[in-house]
């Protein structure tokens, strides 16, 4: 499969995120460029660029924004996504994570493991949401698509 070269987050508009949030976009995106898969399948018979890609990932009119560009800048692809499949799991993933933040400092080990979980099956539901909505425009693995969930959770801070 192809993947991601470069990423680029629009998150001009968004309020400064906290110390933890900008941990987890940097942990993220550093991830995400080593090891990802991203490729965009054959529709309608028209040719598709092969990647390695750059990703342009934004927020614009209440839809996620992927824009594709090749190693070359030359345009590849560029799909809108509803943000509403997303909300809920968004929510639910701030909300355990604001509980996880404030357990490691103050609870004991197996509860913030039980924290941890909860944490890691939310994040794996958003991962799999991203994945049935890029479905027949992009081929993402679950490790990709838990990434690219982070980022876009990152896009949500503040809105």
């Amino acid at each position: 499969m192809s993947h991601i070269a470069a990423i680029d987050l629009d998150d001009s508009n968004l309020a400064p995120p906290t110390p933890e949030i900008e941990q987890e976009r940097k942990v993220a995106m550093f991830d995400l460029l080593e090891d990802n898969s991203f490729a965009l399948p054959v529709r309608d018979d028209r040719d598709v660029p092969a990647g390695p890609y750059n990703l342009h990932l934004s927020i614009k009119e209440k839809r996620l924004v992927f824009s594709l560009t090749t190693a070359d800048a030359e345009p590849a692809a560029q799909f809108l996504l509803s943000l509403g499949p997303f909300r809920q799991v968004v929510k639910d993933y701030f909300q355990i994570c604001e509980s996880y933040f404030e357990a490691v400092k103050t609870l004991p080990p197996h509860q913030i493991e039980t924290i941890d979980m909860a944490r890691r099956g939310i994040h794996n539901e958003g991962a799999r949401v991203l994945q049935d909505r890029l479905d027949g425009k992009a081929d993402v693995d679950n490790d990709t698509a838990r990434r690219l969930f982070t980022l876009i959770c990152v896009l949500h801070f503040g809105r």
